[in-house]
């Protein structure tokens, strides 16, 4: 009964964790697609003597850009540094790959 319980705990947080990892890929989708939208109309009706590269022009991604920094942070980035539970995790997954019979 205590180990069902502790699997469906498991579950629900690789479930969560999906969810958030997929959140984050769409949003980078949405980060992307907008963009690039966005420069090719910008590009398509410069004048003949404007340049490309100003700073308006780029304003949605930078700050855009920031705000998916912090997503991916949120995401990913709670591993982001070589801690115990990382250390564990890896010595585990490394052994599980390893299943040479002695």
């Amino acid at each position: 009964m205590e180990n069902e319980y502790i699997e469906e705990k498991k579950y629900l947080r690789a479930q969560k964790k999906i969810k958030e990892i997929k959140g984050f890929y769409w949003h980078l989708f949405w980060y992307l697609a907008v963009n690039i939208f966005l420069w090719v109309s910008i590009f398509i009706n410069l004048d003949v003597d404007e340049s490309f590269f100003q700073y308006g022009h780029f304003f949605t991604a930078f700050f855009w850009g920031i705000g998916l920094f912090f997503h991916w942070l949120g995401v990913f980035g709670k591993n982001i540094a070589f801690t115990k539970d990382w250390e564990d995790r890896k010595i585990k997954e490394f052994m599980d790959k390893d299943k040479f019979d002695y």
